[in-house]
């Protein structure tokens, strides 16, 4: 009897441990979607991120069945979302479309609850963008030569804003400085409509924009682009040069997207996603709304996009040694 009571009791216990995760959604749902599937994104709606995540969310739920709703939580530079996203439920039904800033937050927010790294399952990094630099339609600036002379002329009186400090807007901005020797006062936001919105109406001087998003703004002259920072001139903006040819060919900035789950998701859902992900990617729609815009699409791999953020991590620690960040 004692014998088959330790045995028991033995067994409990190497289920427990073999089983671990079994409490939570470790174990595929059979029926997945079942109920509907949140996309969280950490920029207010109309951003870049925004119109990328939602061509996903029409998609995924032609492909995959059930519904799939974008939830906006900007702010902390889209760590309030990245954090919400790391720490729920990881059975599928919370995802995540991030930005670029997933890889640089860390080394601005140093209360950081999550790893780039260790926190999600990477599904597919979507897309990637340049930014633009535009300026307020009453800027007296036509071209970069002309804004830099300006900011010269002044050091710190032109403003800049951004996504977000420490985003890739601020660090492209930081980036011009550095290449060109000038000062200029960074501004803010919580995402890139709302900086878009307050260039449109001169509450700032300038900004980097990321093409998708931005355009329709952009082509109809509410605010004026002087460069793409990019290898190549826009399609929907072949009149502005790129830095190259204004002669900054260092002053490169793009902006990505990819789709994350809360790690430890099951691995069939991962699939499951990755494959609709790649398809949505791919629909002549969709790649044509966003190529349109500038955007490559990218639709690879989880070990792929995996990789990428490691680099980028370690791009970014480096980068970020010779940035002051206040916040």
């Amino acid at each position: 009897m004692k014998f088959r009571a330790f045995a028991m009791t033995a067994a409990i216990a190497v289920t427990a441990v073999l089983g671990i995760g079994w409490t939570t959604s470790a174990l595929a749902d059979p029926a997945w979607p079942s109920r509907p599937v949140r996309i969280v994104v950490g920029y207010s709606a109309g951003g870049p991120t925004d119109a990328v995540a939602r061509l996903l969310a029409k998609k995924l739920q032609e492909s995959l069945g059930g519904t799939f709703v974008v939830d906006n939580r900007p702010g902390a530079g889209s760590n309030i979302a990245s954090e919400f996203v790391a720490t729920a439920s990881n059975d599928g039904y919370t995802l995540l479309v991030a930005a670029s800033p997933l890889t640089m937050n860390r080394f601005v927010y140093k209360d950081q609850k999550f790893d780039p790294e260790r926190s999600f399952e990477p599904i597919s990094k979507l897309s990637s963008a340049p930014g633009a630099l535009a300026v307020r339609p009453g800027l007296p600036v036509k071209s970069v030569n002309e804004l830099l002379a300006l900011a010269k002329q002044e050091p710190g009186k032109l403003t800049y804003g951004s996504t977000g400090i420490g985003g890739t807007q601020h660090m492209a901005g930081e980036l011009l400085q550095r290449l060109t020797g000038t000062q200029m006062t960074h501004v803010p936001y919580k995402g890139a409509s709302l900086a878009l919105v307050d260039l449109m109406a001169g509450h700032v001087d300038m900004a980097f924009m990321t093409s998708t998003g931005s355009l329709p703004q952009l082509q109809a002259g509410k605010v004026r682009p002087l460069a793409v920072a990019g290898t190549k001139r826009l399609r929907g903006l072949p009149d502005v040069p790129t830095f190259a040819e204004a002669g900054l060919p260092k002053m490169l900035s793009d902006s990505w997207n990819g789709l994350l789950a809360p790690a430890g998701t099951n691995s069939e859902i991962i699939k499951k996603l990755q494959q609709a992900a790649v398809a949505a990617m791919n629909a002549p729609d969709v790649k044509e709304a966003l190529e349109a815009q500038g955007a490559q699409i990218i639709a690879n791999s989880p070990e792929e996009f995996r990789a990428e953020i490691h680099q980028e991590v370690a791009h970014w620690a480096e980068q970020f040694k010779n940035i002051k960040i206040e916040n």
